[in-house]
């Protein structure tokens, strides 16, 4: 059974055909450090980690590749706009340098609680400035630019399928243009390679050049250190949907201007996390600019989740689907985590390694996975496996194990939750309100206390003569 993926490029889902066996070459868009991910990047990063798990499980071993954004680009794709390094250490007072590692370090801790696997090669764009310098050089030779006055620039005008991943209508584009082009660029959709710094002044990042003191412009970066780390053909280029206009567009009109053939074989785009209306939001994309934006922070710290639960949330949505954010889905999928840790703590003791899996449950499962990483049906899969009161446990235990090397919800490191010296009133109260609200016949109340209790580590056993738990 062979893997199938949805390719932006072709608009259909096609069968995965490395060009190297069983070899699979992975580049994903990487981190702009300049300040704190939001949960809605990090629904990309969930993404591209079933993705590159999924690659694993079939029997591919993947060389995945992922930049770190720590050059000074501007904040508009236009070429335009503010310094993002430069905005951050005037915001916090520090050095761009200082700003990068901080917030490198930070995205680092955010996919570690996310149970994201590291890439193979991070690479930084600071580290391959020479890199960068030398594929502007080619294209330079090679016809493909122009210099004005802010910059050296790629003219889009010299490929005839410029803008084929989105497919844009170029004249459309500049008939519709509300912004002020550039003064020298030649078309609407040319995109600078290397950005001249303004004469009589400094920027807090720039490097030498053959054209002048400058930086690389934002699209160069991820083109150069993919054929560095992945040679003149990837298999898979990943990154989010907002990424296909402009900056994948311009990537492709790089590389394969450089290359002389086509680059990449399979294009894969997580959609949109968008924030749910609410009383304290008008909801719609979760941007940095705007400040609409959650951090992994605020619903560990302040919502006092478990990262694992974000994880789960994301994995009931397909990656090519827009999925709101609420409180609600939070909790809803907090829940659900619960639940299943139940299960896991009371099969685990059953299992002696010698146990299969669940054959049915697998196979629904496998065919989840292989259509395009459909992870809300394989998630029905688990849950199949997870309420099977006929098997034993050990044959649940295993199943669930199996299928957690996609999932990434840590099965095999569930634990039960410590409860602090003192507890035992609140745990008693808590089973007094259950009782008191299956008696009122309120059950969506009563299983909501089962599972807040079940988040704490308390099983509760209900028998003709009362209830009672036990810590698990």
């Amino acid at each position: 059974m062979s893997i199938t993926l949805y390719n932006t490029m072709t608009r259909s889902k096609d069968p995965l055909t490395p060009r190297d066996g069983d070899q699979v070459s992975l580049y994903t868009c990487g981190p702009t450090v300049y300040n704190y991910a939001h949960i809605g990047n990090l629904r990309t990063y969930v993404f591209e980690d079933i993705l590159k798990r999924a690659l694993i499980y079939r029997g591919y071993t993947v060389n995945h590749v992922m930049n770190v954004t720590d050059v000074g680009h501007l904040v508009s794709d236009a070429d335009d706009g503010e310094d993002k390094m430069a905005l951050g250490a005037e915001r916090e007072g520090k050095t761009v340098w200082e700003i990068a590692q901080f917030y490198w370090d930070a995205f680092r801790a955010d996919i570690e609680r996310l149970n994201i696997i590291e890439p193979t090669i991070w690479c930084r764009a600071t580290e391959h400035i020479e890199e960068q310098i030398q594929q502007v050089q080619l294209l330079e030779e090679k016809g493909f630019t122009y210099t004005i006055d802010d910059g050296v620039y790629f003219d889009t005008s010299k490929l005839d399928d410029y803008g084929k991943l989105a497919r844009l209508d170029i004249e459309g584009l500049r008939a519709g243009a509300r912004i002020e082009v550039t003064e020298g660029k030649k078309n609407y959709t040319d995109f600078a390679l290397w950005k001249l710094s303004p004469k009589n002044s400094t920027r807090l990042m720039e490097w030498e050049s053959p054209w002048g003191m400058g930086f690389p412009g934002w699209h160069l970066e991820c083109s150069t250190m993919a054929m560095k780390y992945l040679g003149e053909y990837l298999d898979i280029h990943c990154g989010g949907i907002d990424h296909i206009a402009v900056h994948h567009t311009n990537e492709i009109a790089q590389a394969e201007s450089a290359l002389g053939h086509e680059w990449t074989k399979c294009w894969m785009h997580g959609e949109f996390l968008t924030l749910a209306k609410s009383d304290d939001s008008a909801g719609g994309k979760m941007s940095k600019s705007s400040g609409e934006f959650l951090t992994m922070d605020v619903l560990i710290d302040k919502h006092n989740y478990d990262p694992i639960a974000y994880r789960y949330f994301l994995l009931g949505a397909h990656y090519r689907q827009q999925l709101a954010f609420s409180w609600e889905g939070m909790d809803a999928a907090a829940s659900a985590l619960a639940r299943l840790k139940r299960i896991v703590l009371s099969t685990r003791d059953g299992y002696t390694g010698e146990q299969e899996p669940l054959t049915d449950c697998i196979e629904e499962f496998d065919a989840a996975v292989v259509d395009d990483l459909n992870m809300p049906r394989a998630l029905a899969a688990m849950w199949k496996a997870a309420k099977n009161t006929t098997a034993s446990p050990g044959e649940v235990y295993a199943t669930l194990l199996h299928m957690d090397c996609i999932l990434g919800l840590g099965i095999a490191e569930m634990a039960p939750v410590e409860i602090a010296d003192g507890a035992d009133e609140e745990i008693d109260a808590l089973v007094e309100a259950r009782t008191t609200a299956r008696a009122e016949k309120d059950y969506a109340r009563g299983d909501e206390i089962r599972d807040q209790l079940a988040e704490m580590g308390i099983e509760i056993m209900d028998s003709p003569e009362g209830t009672t738990w036990r810590r698990i």
